[in-house]
């Protein structure tokens, strides 16, 4: 592993860091498994950004390119017209693990701006799929069957 410091002293002659220091280090993993930088000759998989500075811009790209598609896929499930409710269940459900997602992974990466954009819009959808799903609940179809069927 290797480890960009300011300090010269702080870096290892051979300029590599045994694993075990890594494992400690908390970080934004830029890189996944699949791809492969090479760096001298050797293959690395991994690279851990420390600096929230550095994280910034990388972290709010993968954060946006995945709100982005979420909002193209909660419109699209709002505008198909179902019967059932299933789409507005489907779209409360993707809302809710994104809001996980960025919890765990990308909030102390990003902006608070960005993250207020975000929510925003994202509590918008989510009050117009919540109410769309009461509205397809409560019809006065669906509740004369309820009604029948407790008597």
């Amino acid at each position: 592993m290797y480890s960009v410091l300011k300090e010269k002293k702080a870096i290892p002659k051979s300029g590599i860091i045994a694993n075990t220091k890594i494992l400690d280090i908390e970080g934004f993993l830029m890189a996944s498994n699949h791809k492969t930088f090479f760096i001298h000759d050797s293959k690395v998989r991994k690279i851990r950004i420390m600096d929230k500075e550095l994280a910034n811009p990388i972290a709010s790209k993968k954060a946006f390119q995945k709100y982005h598609q979420l909002i193209a896929l909660i419109t699209e499930l709002l505008i198909d017209d179902d019967d059932s409710g299933d789409g507005y269940r489907e779209a409360l459900n993707q809302i809710e693990r994104f809001r996980l997602e960025i919890k765990n992974k990308y909030r102390a990466y990003l902006k608070r701006v960005e993250l207020e954009k975000m929510s925003r819009q994202l509590t918008v959808l989510q009050k117009e799929a919540s109410k769309k799903l009461l509205e397809i609940q409560y019809t006065p179809k669906n509740y004369e069957n309820e009604s029948k069927r407790s008597r």
